[in-house]
């Protein structure tokens, strides 16, 4: 019998349930970023690994993602995810102002 988390991990659309589980195989995606999207915690996202994937893959992945810092935000930048669409108009703004300046030495 699925548990909690599994039966809500079914709950959710086919394009959903493969984002989490590509999202847990990604190295660099903190376990933070799926709570935050799907609502799963960490213990959850295990559950839900161990149900869809093949023994071998799971413990081939629990071993990849145990102690690695990369699937864990530090508390300093938890907060501090920057605005994807802000940082790209800043550094679309920087590139123009570069441009004109370069324009005007030539």
């Amino acid at each position: 019998m699925p548990k909690a988390p599994v039966k809500r991990f079914r709950r959710l659309p086919d394009d959903e349930q493969s984002r989490v589980i590509e999202m847990a195989w990604e190295d660099r995606t903190p376990f933070e970023a799926i709570e935050t999207l799907f609502g799963l915690a960490e213990p959850d996202v295990i559950e839900v690994m161990r149900h869809q994937l093949k023994p071998a893959s799971f413990r081939l992945w629990r071993t990849r993602v145990t102690g690695r810092d990369t699937k864990h935000q530090t508390p300093n930048t938890k907060h501090q995810t920057p605005n994807t669409k802000l940082c790209a108009r800043r550094m679309f703004y920087v590139d123009i102002a570069q441009r004109n300046i370069s324009a005007e030495i030539h």
